[in-house]
């Protein structure tokens, strides 16, 4: 039996990269380790519900709620924005840590002073991943290649300058690149369905350990209406909702289709009265308990990111994937390679193209066999206990 430890977590506060790590900070907690998770104060009352300790530092990145262009819009911003927040957050981070380090590391993929603080503490450093992971040959097939112009440019130099110049600060000779993108073990918290190339994934760093999902029950429910043939639900996520435009073509592909009832999860910008009236059969909603919807749902409508896609395929729902940014393209790309869904661009979302791919979907054979073939492998990868046993065989390892 694995002794009790102190773990500590590092993630930043944005919903698609704490929520994926919740069960399994949950679970660690119930098997009696020390948990601590260092967050922003934005998520403190989450994290505490889970019964790990916040430890709280302030974060220079957007905000959940803040509009998506504070992103800015070019590979270089988003990367300045995590390198320039993770350099003002590691002095904020060893104080917190100071007299109090842990026995090992779990870490987000953004979280880069996670990394650092475990190699001055001499502790491993586990990455649970909340989307794919680098397979062999992706530096050159896909890195190198996205990376080609911004590297030439003097702004490009000056961010790895900077990048590599903080690493050696800490004792760290990693090159930048691989210091991100290639931990030295990782925990996927994707099914392997959503991994492109996975037969090219080094299975002795990275573990596949699937959706990591809990009692949702204290989110709410929701009943689907009686009578109804059809429910479709059309989400994109909490960040990328100011779309009342796409969200009327929704109402216009399902507002007056026979049997059908639309939930329309619209978030917090977007004023109901902007889609003007609307049918009986539509639901609107700023939120919604999405997978109590979606275990009931015929169509999932969804911007393709990794927690939305992982429901689909877990509820064994068909989806039209309308990604708005990052890994949703290549989510949305999956999907429709797997034959359990069709991707379709925002500028090409009509009334016209979402009723014609719903109407495909739901009624294809072929996809409701994709679809359960996917969800009956989903369920033997084990998701939150299998991860918290291959954090305690890291313990093991250690306390041996």
């Amino acid at each position: 039996m694995t002794s009790p430890a102190h773990i500590a977590m590092f993630s930043i506060a944005a919903h698609g990269h704490v929520n994926p790590s919740i069960e399994v900070i949950r679970e660690l907690v119930a098997r009696g380790h020390r948990v601590t998770y260092a967050i922003p104060s934005l998520f403190a009352e989450k994290i505490a519900e889970t019964g790990a300790e916040p430890k709280l530092w302030n974060s220079t990145l957007p905000r959940p709620d803040d509009d998506p262009a504070a992103w800015g819009t070019e590979l270089l911003d988003h990367v300045e924005l995590f390198l320039g927040d993770a350099i003002q957050a590691l002095p904020q981070l060893a104080e917190a840590y100071e007299g109090d380090e842990p026995d090992l590391v779990l870490h987000d993929i953004t979280a880069y002073p996670a990394r650092v603080l475990a190699h001055r503490w001499g502790v491993p450093a586990i990455s649970l991943s909340p989307n794919l992971v680098a397979w062999e040959g992706y530096e050159e097939e896909v890195a190198e290649p996205m990376w080609a112009e911004p590297k030439r440019t003097e702004r490009g130099q000056a961010y790895y300058a900077r990048f590599q110049a903080w690493l050696e600060e800490n004792g760290i000779t990693r090159h930048p690149d691989p210091f991100v993108g290639r931990p030295h073990r990782s925990l996927v918290l994707i099914p392997r369905a959503l991994q492109p190339n996975a037969d090219r994934v080094d299975e002795s760093v990275y573990t596949f350990v699937g959706a990591c999902q809990g009692d949702r029950t204290a989110e709410g429910d929701w009943q689907r209406p009686v009578g109804v043939e059809k429910v479709v639900l059309v989400s994109l996520g909490s960040a990328f909702t100011n779309l009342p435009d796409f969200y009327r073509e929704c109402v216009k592909a399902f507002g007056d289709l026979p049997g059908w009832h639309l939930v329309l999860q619209i978030g917090k910008r977007v004023d109901p009265a902007e889609l003007g009236d609307v049918p009986a059969n539509v639901e609107v909603r700023s939120w919604v308990p999405q997978l109590a919807v979606l275990k009931q749902a015929d169509l999932f409508v969804t911007h393709a990111g990794a927690g939305g896609s992982q429901e689909g395929l877990a509820t064994a729902t068909p989806m039209i994937a309308v990604p708005q940014a990052v890994d949703q393209f290549g989510n949305a790309d999956m999907l429709q390679g797997l034959g359990v869904a069709r991707h379709v661009p925002t500028e090409e979302a009509t009334a016209e193209t979402l009723r014609e791919a719903a109407l495909a979907l739901v009624d294809d054979p072929e996809v409701a066999r994709r679809l359960e073939e996917i969800q009956a492998g989903m369920a033997t990868e084990g998701g939150t206990k299998r991860a918290a046993d291959l954090i305690e065989t890291e313990l093991d390892s250690r306390q041996r």
